[in-house]
């Protein structure tokens, strides 16, 4: 199973659309068989579901994500992860251990004066 962090360096990042980077893991038999650092190809409504499912993702894992990005990627049957955060590395271990602890989505840059609402993912 293919499974994306959204990440900044080292970190799970807080917005899955604003990251600069996706770390992307390849899990069999709970283990990871591979690792691959992208580059966010773009944040635009809908383009990011469409690119990490064509790219056989079925997991993505980030600090915050609107409703309306869940229901795309539910849609491309790729199950979001929210309110995940620290070192991704440590992540990866608990997702793999079953000790992965989620919290509330942590998207709040729609209040922070940036001009973006996370229900317009």
């Amino acid at each position: 199973m293919k499974i994306a962090i959204a990440t900044e360096g080292d970190l799970v990042a807080q917005h899955f659309g604003r990251c600069s980077e996706y770390t992307i893991i390849k899990v069999e038999n709970s283990k990871v068989v591979e690792k691959a650092i992208i580059d966010n190809p773009g944040h635009a409504p809908g383009y990011l579901p469409r690119f990490l499912s064509d790219m056989g993702v079925k997991i993505i894992l980030s600090g915050g994500m609107g409703p309306k990005a869940i229901n795309l990627f539910r849609e491309r049957k790729v199950e979001p992860l929210v309110g995940v955060s620290g070192p991704v590395n440590k992540i990866i271990e608990d997702l793999l251990n079953e000790k992965l602890v989620l919290g509330e989505s942590e998207c709040n840059h729609g209040k922070d004066g940036h001009g973006h609402d996370c229900l317009d993912n």
